[in-house]
């Protein structure tokens, strides 16, 4: 198995320890950096400049000894000390082909690490109101959400993945007063449409299926009690139908939690109670107020009305607080970027409890502009007009929709191009890294056919063969794939795996189209493939981070 670099220096700097040169009890972090420049050689640390101070000494004398002592470990060729203390680090060859062993052992498992030691983790995404179907912002909330959990877990952290149903209020009641009127029109009856009512054609489709079932029960039904009938229908069938697209979107949640039952449990009151004695809670112009301002708001919320009706927020605080109650490390939650004013108001929540507000993350997903032949294609979900994600994955594919969702940081705005994500060319992303993994496989099934298989043992001779700069190349990529994921899942940055998949695929095609794998040399034949297998190895564990598949053939 490969020693990391990382565990190189430790080794060298613990020898350093035991032979007293050096003394701090308390090291620093080992940070290290791969050089810009081959001439700087493999890596480089600032390590002596951190242990200056500590050790009184100059960083260039403290630099010397940790060189000194890292030129004796095993795979370093030399180690030299540069500028004001930074430490290069030249590595054997022998290191880089010992990472192909490392691949083609451990498999699927290629990648993963234990950075996050078990902390548990909940990640709550997509969580939109059961009123009508997804979009496509919600499809990139979802891509965004499904493939951090996949990288975090991936880097030893214990993930819960959650669903937030907004099931009371308001947008329910429209909701159930949408389908209800379209009922009754379904029965004949003229109907005036309130301005603020659901027009997409779903609603439509939940009020035959209310006719169907139920015939003209509702008909002459008071508005009031069949608001209610009809919004606990529509609600459900409309969840029923978020939870299959997301489910055929390869996203599946662990925990589906009501908004309902916070009230039924009373934890809402039992929150604003506790914010009460806690002495953030006063009263004015009949409503019920948090004093949010005291933790950095920009003023302070309503948690009842005048009426007696309990707002969003308050079922939102009481939410987060059964959060925390749980027992999570750290509670992880993807907003739509029309959130942002939000949350300040929460963290308030933390604070006023006297829980660090710094274990809730926000991620906040920006707008995604949808194009067909350049032409900007309409969304508004009020009138109906907004693209579905069942719309866009039946275009262009689960693969082809989840990846590009992930193309930028989420914070950023994205264009989605359908005919792009359509094109099975080499400027089709997707296509690009799917292939890279499909050729692979059909390079050895080719050689297979000849009677090649690919080496069962592993022979550093045989892989010295592999001395074309673009093979070192690609092994030193392949190398940093477990450091990706680490930094993916530490700066909750599930686009860097996306990136990082595209180098890859930028490196091997180039590579594949000027040189044979199968060839008259065995050896040769035999490293190359042996290559190729690790590529395709990674290709396809960084696909599955992704939610995308890794396809034999195209």
């Amino acid at each position: 198995m490969r020693v990391g670099i990382v565990k190189i220096v430790e080794s060298a700097l613990a020898a350093a320890k035991n032979a007293g040169q050096i003394k701090a009890e308390k090291l620093p972090d080992i940070i290290i950096e791969k050089s810009k420049k081959e001439e700087f050689g493999d890596f480089s640390t600032n390590l002596a400049m951190l242990l200056a101070p500590l050790e009184k000494k100059a960083p260039r004398q403290i630099a010397e000894i940790i060189a000194g002592n890292i030129s004796k470990e095993k795979y370093v060729v030399k180690c030299e000390v540069a500028g004001p203390g930074f430490i290069n680090i030249f590595l054997d060859k022998s290191y880089w082909l010992s990472i192909l062993e490392d691949i083609l052992k451990s498999g699927k498992d290629y990648g993963k690490g234990n950075i996050g030691a078990g902390k548990k983790v909940q990640v709550e995404f997509v969580s939109a109101n059961p009123t009508g179907p997804l979009h496509i912002g919600h499809g990139r909330g979802a891509a965004v959400g499904d493939t951090l959990a996949n990288v975090m877990k991936a880097a030893g952290y214990d993930i819960t993945k959650e669903y937030y149903i907004n099931d009371v209020g308001r947008q329910m009641e429209t909701l159930g007063r949408s389908v209800y009127l379209r009922y009754l029109e379904l029965l004949g009856k003229e109907i005036q449409f309130p301005e603020d009512s659901y027009k997409g054609g779903y609603i439509k489709d939940v009020a035959r299926d209310m006719l169907t079932k139920f015939g003209e029960k509702y008909k002459d039904t008071p508005e009031a009690e069949a608001i209610s009938v009809f919004s606990k229908f529509a609600g459900s069938a409309l969840l029923k139908n978020i939870e299959n697209d997301l489910k055929d979107f390869g996203v599946e949640f662990d925990a589906w939690y009501s908004e309902k039952s916070l009230h039924e449990k009373g934890l809402v009151a039992d929150t604003i109670e506790e914010l009460r004695k806690r002495g953030f809670i006063y009263e004015s112009e009949g409503a019920l107020w948090f004093k949010t301002t005291e933790f950095g708001d920009d003023k302070d919320r309503v948690l009842i009305k005048a009426d007696g009706s309990k707002t969003y927020f308050a079922s939102d605080i009481a939410y987060h607080r059964d959060k925390i109650d749980r027992g999570f490390d750290s509670l992880i939650d993807i907003w739509g970027a029309d959130h942002h004013g939000y949350e300040g108001r929460v963290r308030a929540l933390f604070k006023a409890l006297g829980h660090d507000d710094q274990a809730l993350k926000i991620i906040f997903i920006q707008l995604v502009a949808l194009l067909r032949n350049g032409v900007p294609v309409a969304m508004g979900k009020r009138e109906g007009e907004f693209v579905t994600l069942r719309q866009v994955m039946d275009e262009v594919g689960k693969d082809a929709c989840r990846f590009f969702f992930l193309m930028r940081k989420s914070d950023a705005h994205f264009d989605f191009d359908l005919e792009l994500a359509k094109s099975q060319a080499p400027e089709n992303p997707v296509y690009y890294v799917q292939y890279c993994h499909a050729r692979i496989r059909s390079i050895i099934g080719f050689a297979q056919e000849k009677g090649i298989k690919i080496p069962e043992s592993f022979d550093l001779k045989l892989l010295e063969k592999l001395d074309q700069k673009e093979e070192a190349d690609i092994i030193k990529h392949l190398a940093s794939f477990p450091e990706v994921i680490e930094r993916s899942a530490v700066h909750m940055e599930p686009h860097r795996i996306t990136f990082y998949l595209m180098e890859l695929a930028g490196l091997f095609h180039p590579y594949y189209n000027k040189n044979r794998v199968v060839t008259e040399d065995a050896d040769l034949t035999a490293a190359r493939l042996l290559l190729c297998d690790a590529i395709s190895k990674v290709a396809a564990n960084g696909l599955a981070l992704l939610g995308v598949s890794a396809p034999e053939k195209m």
